[in-house]
């Protein structure tokens, strides 16, 4: 079964941090682009970080300098390492996979998961 499983969401405070791993099963993501979106209520799925199959990574200005974004093939896992966190950061995070790019950017997300819920607050 082709699928995408986030894991690592949860409360934290603020300034802490958190780790968002993105399992993939049924495929492998040695031959795609990755990436992570956050949705908050009443907004759609905004890009918040990409990583190529280089390990190229594209950030939004927002997250630069505390999130870093990392592949493990051999795991077939992406990860999200997220420091530094504030209240902007909260949402859901969803992990995806790129059917199609433009340079290092993704313009067709045709597989997501489910989503892991990051709450900041003290």
């Amino acid at each position: 079964q082709v699928q995408l499983e986030e894991s690592g969401g949860g409360l934290v405070q603020p300034g802490g941090s958190l780790i968002l791993s993105c399992e993939a099963s049924g495929f492998s993501i040695d031959n795609y682009l990755m990436v992570w979106h956050r949705q908050v209520p009443g907004r759609s799925r905004a890009l918040v970080a990409s990583i190529g199959k280089l390990g190229d990574a594209v950030y939004v200005n927002s997250v630069k300098g505390r999130f870093t974004i990392s592949r493990d093939n051999l795991k077939n896992t992406v990860y999200l390492q997220m420091n530094g966190l504030n209240i902007n950061d909260a949402g859901v995070y969803y992990c995806g996979r790129c059917a199609t790019k433009i340079g290092s950017t993704c313009v067709n997300i045709d597989l997501w998961g489910r989503g892991t819920q990051v709450t900041v607050s003290s």
